[in-house]
């Protein structure tokens, strides 16, 4: 995403907790903040992705955090999959402070982030979003503003759902193709072009293929995020039975040691309720 905003000519300052992974940015320009109250005392526009809702807590609302050294006029853009309500804490104590927050998921995992194709779904102030959409779109194919703070990341969340009933279906399809004595990539070729197509089967369905499980998006990301989710469905009075169950699965494999495997790793639990079938999809590990 950084060297998108390169490539459209931003002016780039970069913080990471592990430094030596932003290296490849700092040789083509990009400048390095000592720590975030650094980079938002030098930024007029301050882009965040981490991990988890608490760490997008204590990112701005530690004592020398993000909101803690904010210039009034300045925004602030969280790309993190995290809690609504959160979201709406943030941008409401960042209004005291003259500065805007808004809550700004993406969706399209590590090949929409390189090829600059995210989806990118926008919560907070409209007219905040129109000033920076030219931005958002050096690295996202598809920007929506969905509503107030909170929206944006309810919209992620729509995503996730739906992810997660669409990645539960396509391993149970690839098992059932390998046990009938299908090959999957023959497979792949029909029910991509037909009603079954979506990105799991063109991007995940090829590496579920050649067992790789390397991540796009990690599992145990991808737990907090149906989490998160459920805890939304119970508040507003609604019970989610197929994510619920599909968080199980991701449970199951995360506890065999799988957390930082990719999604697709789903595959694998299913495997284990079919021990007797004898099979596993695709070539050996």
């Amino acid at each position: 995403m950084c060297e998108h905003l390169l490539r459209s000519a931003y002016s780039v300052t970069l913080h990471t907790r592990t430094p030596s992974k932003a290296q490849v940015l700092l040789e083509q320009g990009v400048r390095w903040a000592e720590s975030p109250a650094v980079l938002a005392g030098e930024s007029d526009v301050i882009c965040t992705m981490v991990g988890f809702p608490h760490e997008v807590r204590d990112l701005y609302l530690r004592p020398d955090g993000l909101l803690a050294h904010a210039r009034p006029g300045q925004i602030f853009v969280d790309f993190t999959t995290s809690e609504p309500t959160l979201a709406r804490e943030l941008a409401d104590l960042a209004i005291s402070k003259g500065v805007i927050v808004l809550d700004a998921p993406v969706s399209g995992g590590d090949v929409g982030a390189r090829n600059g194709s995210l989806s990118i779904m926008v919560g907070g102030d409209s007219t905040t979003f129109d000033a920076v959409r030219p931005l958002l779109s050096a690295f996202g194919k598809t920007v929506v503003y969905q509503g107030p703070s909170g929206c944006g990341q309810h919209a992620k969340l729509c995503n996730q759902i739906t992810i997660a009933g669409t990645m539960v279906v396509v391993c149970e399809a690839l098992l059932y193709a390998r046990q009938a004595g299908l090959d999957g990539e023959t497979l792949l070729q029909s029910i991509r072009s037909g009603a079954a197509g979506c990105w799991t089967l063109d991007h995940l369905a090829p590496r579920m293929l050649k067992r790789d499980f390397r991540a796009g998006f990690f599992v145990e990301h991808f737990i907090k995020d149906m989490g998160i989710a459920l805890e939304e469905a119970n508040r507003m009075g609604l019970i989610l039975p197929g994510l619920s169950q599909v968080k199980k699965l991701y449970m199951a494999i995360q506890a065999q040691g799988h957390g930082r495997s990719g999604t697709q790793a789903l595959l694998l639990a299913l495997e284990g309720l079919a021990p007797k079938a004898g099979r596993t999809l695709g070539p050996p590990a």
